[in-house]
């Protein structure tokens, strides 16, 4: 039980969660997940993940990845879920309401943090981007393994406005965009980030990495990439990883 963390990862479009063996980086309980409630604000969230914690019968630790900037345990921004939570006290708050000590990271950070300890950027040194392509476009920055907390590139300035407005798995399935259409523009996009920051890997994870055969040829970037092998996995045990690291 002492490796043994609940991970719950808020998503802008579902909530789910399972307990997690962080020495393997394995679930050890079933995953289950529920929709995001609309609005997407802090009492309707607080009540999913009390119904996840309940079906898991679990009383211990809990690490949430969630999809805003969270700084010393203040959610700062509010993209893709309702404005109430910016500036809100978000881990003294599920922590309080939970009933056990809560840490809070963003999702995208989360994830990286999976995909750095146990997937395709283990034992990677440079710079490694993980982006996650999902309702919007989080991001995890690492140099020689070590995260840069809170990049959001899916907020870079692209065609006048948001990238992940355009480059988002939700924009593909908005527009209707074929596979060749939408592998362009996160071709542009890519490159842009590879311009900026120059990686040595970029790792794309979120439900679009398992279609990565369909969309690779159409990546014209000079930057290795590759998808993420922590799957829809990664937001959940990369938040229980988060539990055993210390603000810098």
């Amino acid at each position: 039980m002492e490796n043994q963390v609940f991970g719950v990862d808020v998503g802008g479009t579902g909530i789910k969660a399972a307990i997690v063996d962080i020495s393997e980086g394995k679930l050890v309980s079933e995953k289950i997940k529920y929709a995001t409630p609309e609005p997407k604000d802090p009492p309707a969230i607080l009540a999913t993940i009390q119904r996840l914690v309940k079906a898991h019968d679990w009383s211990g630790p809990i690490a949430c990845g969630f999809p805003a900037i969270i700084h010393e345990g203040i959610c700062r921004s509010a993209a893709n879920i309702h404005k109430d939570w910016i500036n809100y006290p978000v881990e003294a708050y599920l922590s309080e309401h939970l009933g056990t000590s809560v840490k809070v990271v963003n999702d995208a950070d989360a994830a990286g943090l999976a995909e750095m300890k146990y997937g395709m950027g283990k034992d990677v040194s440079g710079t490694v981007i993980t982006l996650t392509l999902g309702t919007g476009i989080g991001s995890g920055m690492f140099s020689d393994g070590q995260l840069v907390r809170n990049t959001e590139l899916g907020h870079l300035r692209m065609w006048g406005e948001s990238a992940e407005l355009r480059v988002s798995n939700r924009a593909r399935e908005r527009e209707s965009l074929t596979w060749h259409e939408w592998g362009q523009r996160l071709s542009d996009y890519l490159n842009h980030v590879s311009f900026l920051f120059t990686p040595s890997l970029i790792i794309l994870g979120g439900g679009v990495s398992k279609h990565f055969s369909e969309y690779k040829s159409y990546l014209d970037v000079n930057c290795h990439i590759v998808p993420a092998a922590m799957k829809n996995n990664a937001g959940i045990v990369g938040a229980a990883l988060a539990l055993g690291i210390k603000h810098p």
